[in-house]
């Protein structure tokens, strides 16, 4: 009874969801829309290889709950970490520019931008990142960049970036 019960709820569960989710085949932001979040990727990029901490700063989202993953220098929060709020992705990004020369390199052609809702948009892109920050050794390597969007009032801020390092394949 309790499986049935537990069956009965998921259904229930999913159910709403897929009602308040946006149609499959159609993103609810326009190709306007996505191309202008597409322009702010870009500007969010150049600002970084610029080590322009003031256009960094403005392209996210002023939040408390504004959110950036990237590599950590303290050992007690682990190899990587979460840098909640303006003050502690202000300081990690000033920490990363500090750091020496730093090179984003996405491969536009596969930066893939979706509408999430009306208000809400995500973006994907593999880059190599050049980065002397935190022992890293300052030789291009492999990483997947994933930022959520949030429109505030009529511009599109970065909510949270996460930066995740690509393993090395297997041997085999």
């Amino acid at each position: 009874m309790e499986k049935i019960l537990s069956a009965f709820a998921l259904a229930m569960l999913s159910a709403g969801s897929l009602a308040a989710a946006p149609a499959a085949d159609k993103d609810p932001l326009d190709k306007l829309t996505l191309n202008t979040i597409r322009s702010h990727f870009s500007q969010l990029m150049d600002s970084a290889n610029k080590h322009d901490l003031k256009a960094l700063h403005d392209i996210f989202w002023q939040s408390p709950s504004v959110l950036l993953v990237a590599k950590s220098a303290i050992p007690s929060e682990g190899n990587w970490a979460g840098f909640w709020g303006n003050e502690a992705v202000d300081q990690k990004l000033h920490d990363i520019a500090g750091s020496g020369p730093v090179v984003l390199a996405p491969d536009l052609s596969k930066l893939k931008v979706v509408g999430l809702t009306r208000d809400m948009a995500e973006s994907y892109a593999p880059m190599n990142i050049t980065v002397s920050y935190a022992g890293q050794d300052g030789t291009p390597k492999p990483f997947l960049m994933i930022i959520n969007w949030i429109k505030v009032k009529k511009d599109w801020k970065v909510a949270s970036e996460i930066i995740l390092p690509v393993p090395p394949a297997p041997k085999g």
